[in-house]
């Protein structure tokens, strides 16, 4: 696990989780966190490496990308629940913080497992923050009780997790009453922006106040 403690020096009083994308590490994603500390000062920013080593032979993954369908998507999805679940529930604990101080960012696979994952906790965390994502087991998302806020941004010409999942999620969680906002850019492959790092500090920021 990789982290960088609050910019203002004190004791964290949030916490904010980065979840990297297929054949990644937590490495990468922690090189976000003070882009976004400005915003959230009093945050602390964790970044793992997802459980299982990618099979593409380099970084890691949170589920299997050798078969590019639904059901294995979810099976997936389903595996890496409680192994990252349990680690949310690890890290809470080691900084005596509540779920609704903790909000999910995630990239790619990283905001997949972070909608799933996020949508499901006992208690409704902050948020999550899903860059250049999709929604995995829309059918199953909760309907009650408090909802987290969601931001989905995502590249129009993304060729690794085409535009239209960005805007399958916002219909399928807008159904839902989910507290949704995002946008698409324009010229963005399958990346994050600046446009991408100034939307989602002021989303942070928003809803840790």
């Amino acid at each position: 696990m990789y982290k960088k403690g609050p910019l203002s020096g004190g004791v964290p009083k949030k916490i904010v989780v980065l979840l990297h994308g297929y054949g990644s590490n937590g490495q990468d994603l922690i090189s976000l966190a003070p882009y976004f500390q400005p915003a959230v000062p009093d945050a602390v920013f964790v970044s793992p490496d997802a459980p299982f080593p990618c099979e593409a032979g380099f970084g890691f993954e949170w589920f299997s990308l050798e078969q590019r369908t639904p059901a294995k998507y979810l099976e997936g999805a389903q595996a890496a629940h409680p192994v990252l679940d349990g680690y949310l529930d690890q890290i809470l604990n080691e900084y005596n913080l509540s779920n609704e101080d903790m909000a999910l960012v995630g990239f790619s696979q990283g905001t997949m497992v972070s909608l799933y994952t996020g949508l499901r906790r006992v208690s409704p965390i902050a948020g999550v923050l899903g860059y250049s994502g999709a929604l995995i087991g829309a059918d199953s998302v909760p309907n009650d009780g408090k909802k987290p806020a969601i931001y989905l941004i995502h590249g129009e010409i993304d060729s690794v997790v085409p535009v239209e999942a960005y805007h399958q999620a916002r219909a399928e969680l807008g159904k839902k009453g989910y507290p949704l906002s995002g946008h698409t850019s324009a010229h963005l492959e399958h990346s994050i922006d600046g446009e991408g790092i100034e939307s989602g500090s002021k989303f942070l920021s928003e809803i840790f106040n």
